[in-house]
C-alpha cells in the first residue's frame, strides 16, 4: 500500500502572520510549491494557496500587496496522518474541496500532500 509519507514533501514551507499575498507569491514561486503554510508563534495556524490567491485576492481586485496571509488562509489546515493510505488522502481532498493537505506525525504538520504528488504512482504504474 502506498502511503502518504511515500508520496509527502518533507520541506515546509512557512511565512509569518502577517505576510503580504504578494510576498507569499513570491515565495511560493521561488520554491516552487503551490502553498505555503502560516506560522504564528512557531505552530502552523493555516494555509495559503495560489488559487487562494488568484481567486480572493487578484479576482477580487484586491491590493496584493496590502492583503496578508492570514486573511485569506485556511484554517484550520485539513490534514491527516502519514500513515494514511492516498486513496484516504484522495477522498479527504475531494470531501474537503481541497488540494493540499497537511501531513501530521503525533499531531503536528510535518509535511504537505498535494493533488500533483497523487499522480506520481500513477505515471510510474505502482498500483
Amino acid at each position: 500500500m502506498v502511503t502518504v509519507s511515500d508520496l509527502m514533501t518533507k520541506t515546509l514551507v512557512t511565512v509569518p502572520v502577517g505576510t503580504s499575498t504578494a510576498d507569499a507569491a513570491k515565495v511560493m514561486n521561488k520554491r516552487q510549491v503551490g502553498s505555503v503554510f502560516i506560522e504564528q508563534n512557531n505552530r502552523v495556524v493555516g494555509i495559503v494557496t495560489e488559487s487562494d490567491i488568484v481567486r480572493k485576492v487578484v479576482g477580487e481586485n484586491k491590493p496584493v500587496h496590502c492583503v496578508s496571509v492570514e486573511s485569506i488562509m485556511s484554517s484550520p489546515v485539513i490534514s491527516l496522518d502519514e500513515r494514511r493510505s492516498i486513496t484516504e488522502a484522495a477522498d479527504l481532498m475531494q470531501s474537503h474541496h481541497t488540494r493540499h493537505l497537511g501531513v501530521v506525525q503525533s499531531g503536528a504538520i510535518i509535511g504537505v500532500l498535494s493533488v500533483r504528488d497523487l499522480l506520481q504512482p500513477v505515471a510510474i504504474d505502482e498500483f
